[in-house]
């Protein structure tokens, strides 16, 4: 992606579908970035989906700021605190080499949507030097045309799709018409990727070209979650993405302070989901309820930027 064309869409931000149309080389965007990239961290990331993950980690980059305002962000300090460190196009690449080298089993984009020029831009100039996937990792709060700028860019999208309801979604991530935009978003995702492809090599079983949807279940709202995958199960056949259920739900943040969510989720609100989606036919990951831990947040501190 040429410099002129960067320079246009940044002028005029419609990346996201808040369609802020601010110029973000005069003041921020409702995501709080700029146009300057800024990470808060470059390194092998354990954590993700196994077929991710594998033995090495994935090449997990996190980009400062976001689309979203959750208010039980576990990345708050960089999403809504914008910490993080300004870095150049040519740096944003060489990380990316840099993961490669170090055995990661892909690079792993996260919430990084608002820098989308910018991470085209990185990739055009050693794409032909990346042999491993390039995942895009991200809320789902994503517009149809950003995704079509990233057809033939990304092997693997991990979107979130998050709410059912959409006043459940603008009360707790001030994302008015959430569900339509993340279904619409998944659809393109599909488009471009296919159904899930996996390693010809049965040891690692890594994941090389698909979609996994993640859904986090929060306290009470099991009904909503349930309203979700039904929803999905209806719109898009369930052999053409990788669900993975989670259970990792912690009151961080603002969270902490608000009744009702200010828990973490039951048994019973789990399993209950999770028995859905298997009556549904979907195929995919769950979680043990321990993944609900503080540890499981990578420490922001620079490494590798």
């Amino acid at each position: 992606m040429n410099t002129d064309i960067v320079r246009s869409i940044y002028s005029n931000c419609t990346l996201c579908p808040r369609v802020c149309q601010v110029n973000r080389y005069e003041r921020a965007g409702f995501c709080g970035a700029g146009t300057k990239i800024k990470l808060a961290r470059a390194a092998l990331h354990l954590w993700e989906e196994p077929c991710l993950s594998g033995s090495a980690g994935s090449g997990a980059v996190f980009f400062s700021n976001c689309t979203l305002k959750c208010i039980f962000c576990q990345n708050s300090d960089i999403s809504s605190g914008g910490f993080g460190k300004e870095i150049s196009v040519d740096r944003l690449s060489d990380i990316f080499l840099e993961l490669q080298d170090k055995g990661a089993a892909n690079i792993d984009l996260i919430t990084g949507t608002h820098y989308v020029p910018s991470i085209i831009a990185a990739l055009d100039k050693v794409k032909h030097r990346i042999m491993i996937p390039v995942v895009f990792n991200c809320g789902g709060y994503e517009s149809l045309d950003t995704l079509r700028l990233l057809d033939g860019y990304i092997d693997i999208y991990l979107p979130d799709l998050k709410y059912y309801d959409d006043e459940t979604a603008v009360r707790l991530s001030a994302a008015p018409g959430y569900f339509a935009a993340a279904l619409g978003a998944i659809g393109e995702m599909i488009r471009q990727t296919g159904s899930p492809v996996f390693s010809a090599d049965n040891d690692d079983g890594l994941l090389k070209k698909g979609v996994i949807i993640r859904h986090m279940v929060i306290p009470g709202m099991r009904k909503d979650s349930i309203s979700l995958l039904d929803r999905l199960a209806e719109t898009i056949s369930t052999d053409r993405y990788i669900i993975s259920l989670m259970s990792q739900y912690t009151p961080f943040y603002k969270a902490k302070d608000i009744p009702g969510i200010n828990r973490r989720i039951t048994s019973f609100e789990y399993d209950s989901v999770v028995d859905h989606a298997f009556k549904l036919g979907m195929k995919g990951f769950m979680q043990e309820r321990s993944s609900a831990k503080e540890e499981y947040t990578p420490p922001f501190d620079l490494e590798g930027v």
